[in-house]
């Protein structure tokens, strides 16, 4: 059982794959190898949404074809939430993982050598679906480690996420000015190969667990099912969409009064901004570390405290660059809390319906950040960057009001 010390509590249901963890002493190493990998499996998704011009102007699209790269991409992303990440509670995770890293190495190459829309279009929703390794990799790690230092170890790989988006966009610029758009894609293939290499060569061969009597249909309705009989994970999934659409409503509009006056910044100045966003990273750690010490539901509250703040510093964007640098450290650390809390907790619940636990979680989180964007974007033309704070500051308050409420419950 987990508990903190506002008596929230987990109760931890062991499953067969829940005992890989015990015998078995994860080593640093291989914590960052899982970090690494998910940051570049995540950077996939991300990476187009600075070259989207480059891109529409080499293949002649047109704009409205353009925004289809990034929706396919996170249709593709959501899909594979619910289709694949799944299968990690009924096969060899290993094997799952190497699979989906050899597929997304191809997914990848159909990108890089995209002359058609068409084709342009298909990989990148390809890209998206493969992409979602990432949530089988955070799921394996989470089997592997010991139950007394599984916040941690989930920590340190979701850091390797939030260092895989924020960098993304800052990598892609740099690349495609370098050698062209073409260049991104191809050199995150050949990383990704190397990866499933690597990784097939170091994870550890597991022991075959027993076979599970799930089929595969019964394995995705029993995803949904979770959802009814497990009050922890509606809560937790409930909080990650709100954190996730304010963290989504400033990544998916700062690059607007940015690139206006007064400030007039270059593509690649804007996607330098990622680089202070990295701080979030920090936090990572220190949530999992907080949560093995069972104070899972005070992270939670100081966590979306800061949040709600951070957009007091946020609304002055226009007037100083120094005030959004604080805004982004402020909203990265505690969207990272929030997010490395509810993985753990709601990993805790069923260990061996990890995988849809966390697939099904990440759906939410996907909601949060497409309505994010979506409602960023819109009320930026309707009313400029003011009403922008006003909508992330109304997720993060409504995500503190649901934790008060539950507490006080």
């Amino acid at each position: 059982m987990l508990m903190d010390g506002n008596c929230e509590a987990v109760t931890q249901r062991p499953g067969p794959r829940d005992q890989e963890g015990a015998t078995f002493v994860l080593p640093r190493g291989v914590i960052l190898l899982f970090a690494a990998a998910c940051g570049a499996s995540v950077a996939n998704v991300y990476f187009s949404q600075p070259l989207l011009v480059t891109m529409g102007h080499d293949l002649a699209m047109s704009p409205a074809l353009v925004g289809a790269v990034v929706t396919l991409t996170q249709v593709g992303y959501g899909v594979g939430l619910f289709f694949l990440v799944p299968l990690g509670d009924v096969v060899d995770r290993r094997r799952l993982i190497v699979c989906q890293l050899l597929l997304l190495v191809v997914a990848l190459a159909v990108v890089a050598s995209a002359r058609t829309a068409a084709t342009l279009l298909v990989g990148m929703a390809a890209t998206g679906l493969f992409a979602v390794v990432t949530q089988t990799l955070v799921a394996y790690a989470a089997s592997l480690a010991a139950v007394a230092e599984r916040g941690k170890v989930v920590g340190l790989v979701t850091s390797g996420v939030l260092l895989g988006i924020l960098l993304a966009r800052t990598a892609s610029g740099l690349m495609a000015d370098l050698a062209g758009w073409h260049s991104v894609y191809l050199a995150s293939a050949s990383l990704t190969a190397l990866l499933a290499l690597i990784l097939h060569r170091v994870l550890p061969r597991r022991p075959p667990a027993p076979a599970s009597p799930l089929r595969y249909g019964q394995l995705l309705r029993s995803t949904v099912t979770l959802f009814a009989t497990e009050r922890v994970l509606r809560r937790r999934a409930l909080f990650g969409l709100l954190v996730f659409a304010a963290f989504s409503t400033l990544w998916s509009s700062v690059a607007l009064p940015l690139s206006a006056a007064p400030y007039f910044l270059s593509h690649s100045a804007i996607g330098a901004l990622g680089l202070i966003g990295v701080t979030g990273a920090l936090a990572a750690t220190a949530a999992g570390r907080l949560n093995d010490r069972g104070l899972s539901r005070r992270t939670t509250g100081i966590a979306l405290s800061l949040l709600t703040a951070s957009w007091l510093p946020l609304a002055f964007t226009r007037s100083s660059l120094w005030a959004l640098a604080a805004g982004v450290v402020l909203l990265d650390l505690a969207v990272q809390a929030v997010h490395v809390t509810n993985q753990t907790l709601i990993y805790a619940l069923r260990p061996d319906a990890g995988s849809r636990l966390i697939g099904g979680y990440m759906i939410f989180y996907s909601l949060g950040s497409a309505t994010g964007a979506l409602s960023a974007s819109t009320l930026y033309a309707a009313s400029g960057w003011g009403a922008v704070c006003a909508l992330g500051a109304a997720f993060s308050c409504l995500g503190l009001v649901v934790w008060a409420f539950e507490r006080r419950q």
